[in-house]
Order: structure tokens, then sequence, then C-alpha cells
């Protein structure tokens, strides 16, 4: 099943944003929507979802751009962490060198998100 892709005139409708709103967050890489051959932008439902969310908080919680993008980052840190996280928990067994190499990974994502909140 293919991705269903939505043109930013359409997006924009369905997002109740103007075009140009959607252009300026691709500018600060917000989004980064995909192009067709002939440049057009198209947006996958996962990139209506994530502008969805950046409307959320622009518009209901007064986040600023900058913030967003923050928050952004923060969540995309956290997701790369989950999985490390889910494999430690398991009740898999495996060798020292995989849990020492996914504590590793899980050392550095918890320093990106300090990083980012400026700890």
């Amino acid at each position: 099943m293919t991705d269903e892709i939505i043109l930013i005139s359409m997006a924009a409708r369905v997002l109740g944003m103007h075009p140009q709103t959607l252009r300026k967050y691709e500018r600060l890489g917000l989004v980064r929507p995909a192009r067709t051959a002939g440049s057009m932008r198209v947006y996958s439902r996962t990139e209506i979802a994530r502008l969805r969310l950046i409307k959320r908080l622009v518009d209901d919680l007064g986040v600023n751009l900058a913030g967003v993008q923050q928050l952004l980052s923060i969540s995309e840190v956290v997701d790369r962490m989950r999985p490390l996280m889910m494999m430690m928990m398991s009740d898999e067994t495996d060798d020292d060198f995989d849990r020492d190499d996914r504590r590793r990974q899980l050392g550095r994502e918890l320093d990106r998100i300090s990083r980012l909140l400026g700890a």
C-alpha cells in the first residue's frame, strides 16, 4: 500500500493554514515534504500529522517556532531511545557486548536531550 500524497494547497486547506506558512515551516526544517518530478511539494500522512502537532503547539499552547524546533528535536531523540529501552527491558538473552552497546547508545541519546534542554 502506498502512502497517500497531498499537494501543498490541499494540505493547507485540510490544516486550516496558509500555504506560505507551510513553506516557512519547511524553510525552518520543521517539515520535509517530498517533491514531485516537477518540484511540487507533496505531504504524506506522517507530514500532515507532524503539521497538526506544530499547529497545536503554536496555536493552542503558544509555543514559538524556536520552541517547536526544540520540542520536535527532543521527540525525535525519545523516538530513537524507545526501541533501545524495549530491547534492554525484554527477556532476550544477549551477550554483554550488545547490552553495553545499547547502554552507550542510550547514554548518547540522553546527552543529546540534555544539550537540547540546555542542561
